[in-house]
């Protein structure tokens, strides 16, 4: 029997090279341009709060609107969620820095030696606190405006309250919100892939992919640390938050993150499509 061809076993090679190559700008950049870093960070954040706010303010203005005995807020859900789908279109294109689909991107380069954990962990650090700061630079201009007023601050305190009713539930909310993360950035990264390896050529079918990812997470109600920092960032300013609840939440969400973009999509991938020893006549197990 002919040896079968490493391209047709491994067809995600593509996307390993292309995440490789986007690992070494960005911890290139965490290093010795750690402010431009930042503010590529801190647009992310920008971008995700104001989005989020539009998803708020649909839902708010959907809810408004009578139907029989019934609202329209289901409707108002799905068009929110599908308006928040555009946010990692624009994060992808200005080509800003995210937390959530690099927490793949570094355990793609830690499998492969193309960098430290601890590299690693500075790049995810320093784009988390970009993208921190990001949020609370709309946060602060939404606190100033009535953009978050009325209906729509109610919204946003109604998701505040859900978000950290999981960490005052105790252990069923903690794997509740656990599971959710998994699920949130499994999607994120799943949708990164199938824009990173080559097959889609076309920006519209890119953006449907990342915009159908981020509708699935959040209609389903989904928990993703960076916009979750960003609304409780957001409410907290105006009016106030349990900061241990908030902390909880993001740190239980962070951790799911991880599992979901950087084990599930990333060592996962990253292993699938390591041809290495099947190159020097290795079985691969």
């Amino acid at each position: 029997m002919s040896p079968v061809d490493a391209g047709s076993l491994f067809p995600g090679k593509q996307f390993i090279s292309t995440v490789l190559e986007a690992l070494e700008t960005k911890t290139a950049m965490s290093g010795g341009l750690a402010r431009r870093y930042l503010q590529r960070a801190g647009m992310a954040g920008v971008i995700i709060g104001v989005f989020y706010a539009l998803d708020y303010a649909i839902v708010a203005a959907f809810r408004q609107v009578p139907a029989g005995t019934e609202t329209l807020a289901p409707i108002g859900r799905a068009v929110g969620a599908l308006a928040f789908g555009w946010a990692l279109v624009f994060i992808y294109y200005s080509k800003s820095e995210l937390l959530t689909s690099n927490m793949m991107i570094v355990s793609i380069g830690a499998y492969h030696r193309r960098t430290s954990w601890s590299k690693a962990l500075r790049v995810l650090g320093l784009c988390y606190l970009g993208n921190f700061l990001g949020g609370l630079v709309i946060a602060s201009l939404t606190a100033m405006s009535t953009l978050t007023q009325g209906p729509v601050l109610v919204e946003m305190e109604a998701a505040v309250a859900h978000k950290l009713a999981y960490v005052s539930d105790g252990w069923a909310g903690w794997g509740d919100l656990f599971a959710r993360a998994v699920l949130c950035n499994l999607l994120i990264n799943l949708a990164m892939l199938l824009v990173y390896n080559g097959l889609i050529k076309d920006d519209l079918t890119k953006s449907l992919t990342m915009i159908t990812a981020v509708f699935v997470f959040a209609f389903s109600g989904l928990e993703h640390s960076v916009a979750n920092t960003v609304l409780f960032t957001m409410v907290g300013l105006r009016e106030g938050i349990d900061l241990g609840l908030a902390a909880g939440n993001v740190g239980i969400a962070l951790l799911g993150n991880f599992v979901g973009g950087g084990v599930l999509i990333g060592l996962a991938y990253a292993y699938m499509n390591d041809d290495r020893q099947y190159l020097t006549g290795g079985d691969g197990a």
